[in-house]
């Protein structure tokens, strides 16, 4: 049974602008593997003699991160939050892509700790996509509130 829904919309040129400052909470938000799948995405379809461009890929990525966050609050609507938005560790999030480049999610740390003793074994679903200066994900969440 789905028991959370989180969607999340990121303007890419104010997300790229926000990445390029010195200092800036984003790319501390990305794991390494992130950053690489992220990159391939970005050369796989820049256009012949342009630069990749990388922060709409990471823009789908960080929609994809705050979608879960919504999705895991959806399935404890009527309870108190377990994680305040401040102490998430954005890195426990990650976002994964199978061989041919279908995303999924991989949790890490506090957070699949956190999620697994109030939801639960789940099984999260994720849909990303980036086009005309947005980017957006979508996240369900499928299992049984304990």
């Amino acid at each position: 049974m789905i028991v959370g829904v989180g969607i999340d919309v990121v303007e890419t040129i104010t997300f790229a602008a926000q990445i390029g400052e010195p200092g800036t909470r984003f790319m501390g938000a990305f794991t390494s593997r992130e950053r690489r799948n992220a990159q391939a995405r970005a050369a796989a379809h820049a256009v012949p003699g342009e630069q990749a461009d990388l922060s709409t890929h990471l823009a789908a990525r960080w929609a994809a991160k705050e979608a879960f966050i919504k999705a895991w609050s959806s399935a404890m609507v009527g309870q108190p939050p377990v994680i305040s938005p401040e102490n998430v560790v954005w890195t426990e999030i990650e976002i994964i892509q199978d061989q041919w480049g279908r995303p999924s999610i991989q949790l890490h740390g506090d957070v699949a700790r956190l999620v697994e003793h109030t939801l639960g074994g789940i099984r999260v679903h994720v849909s990303m996509s980036h086009d005309g200066g947005v980017a957006s994900a979508v996240v369900t969440i499928e299992g049984s509130i304990p």
